[in-house]
């Protein structure tokens, strides 16, 4: 091979090499930064770049993606003095790579580490109990501690879950008890409720069933009453309407002869009728004096129509 060809070839390998120090494919959602002779130059977003060979080079590389990180579990002790083991995941995301670059050494790490002392802290200021009811105050804690710290990485944090809350074998058989003996207490409750309600109910049907007999009882005395009255009034007028008609019939020529013969039957049927009973009577003198009986009380007849006429 010549000189020449060697020299050619020898360029040929450079301008390679020159191609493939200088050019920077960046992918999408990601950002590349850029040192020039060690320094920061700028910030490489998306697509393809050449760099100036040998003076530029990309520094570091970040992805812009949500990133989840899995806090690893630790023992964290409560306001109560009890030890429980809790691991939790957070989301976070870089908005500014060039502060990720030089404003932390490791953002991964320092976040893991905040959000595990974070946790610890919030566990401490509260009892066991309320651990598993205020899960998301916790998390809220840990973010706002978390982000508050990572402004100057530039990165955000999203968000914090706990995963798991463990606490010790002889805290869950007590938990287990204890928890057994509140569903024990309201199941005994709602039974004795139910039996409240029911003698509550009993008793209520037993005082309306008696105002209700009584009601009954009253309307029915009501009723009788009305009935008894109204028989009254019409035994009244009927008799009030016999005697009107008897009285038109004494003015009435032979009236006072058809009062004689029916006062004469009603003497003698009512006094036949004795030999009948056994009962025990008093009999006026003159039995045998019908027709003085019968005048006696025609006399009293004519009394009355006289004194009515008058």
């Amino acid at each position: 091979m010549t000189p020449s060809l060697l020299a050619l070839s020898a360029v040929a390998i450079f301008v390679v090499i020159v191609l493939l120090k200088g050019a920077v494919i960046v992918p999408q959602k990601s950002e590349v930064i850029i040192e020039r002779l060690g320094k920061f130059s700028r910030k490489l977003e998306a697509g393809f770049h050449i760099l100036i060979p040998f003076i530029d080079r990309a520094a570091y590389t970040f992805s812009l993606k949500e990133q989840v990180i899995d806090i690893p579990p630790q023992v964290c002790i409560t306001k109560d003095n009890v030890s429980v083991e809790i691991d939790g995941i957070v989301y976070l995301e870089i908005q500014d790579a060039q502060k990720t670059a030089y404003g932390i050494d490791n953002y991964l790490r320092a976040a893991t580490q905040m959000a595990q002392t974070t946790l610890r802290s919030a566990i401490g200021k509260i009892d066991l109990d309320k651990t598993f009811e205020e899960r998301e105050k916790i998390n809220v804690e840990v973010v706002t501690a978390i982000d508050e710290a990572a402004m100057t990485w530039g990165v955000k944090v999203l968000r914090y879950e706990i995963k798991d809350i463990t606490p010790p074998e002889s805290v869950k058989r007590a938990m287990e008890a204890q928890m057994t003996a509140e569903r024990q207490k309201r199941a005994d409750i709602a039974a004795s409720e139910g039996l409240r309600q029911a003698m509550i109910n009993q008793s209520e049907g037993e005082k309306q069933k008696k105002i209700n007999e009584a009601t009954g009882q009253a309307e029915q005395v009501t009723l009788i009453a009305e009935a008894e009255a109204k028989k009254i009034d019409l035994i009244a007028a009927a008799t009030a309407e016999g005697i009107r008609k008897v009285a038109l019939t004494l003015k009435e020529a032979g009236g006072m002869e058809a009062v004689n013969m029916r006062l004469a039957e009603q003497y003698i049927t009512a006094f036949g009728n004795l030999a009948k009973t056994n009962n025990t009577i008093l009999m006026p003198a003159n039995v045998a004096d019908v027709a003085g009986m019968i005048g006696a009380a025609m006399a009293t007849v004519k009394e009355v129509k006289d004194v009515k006429t008058a």
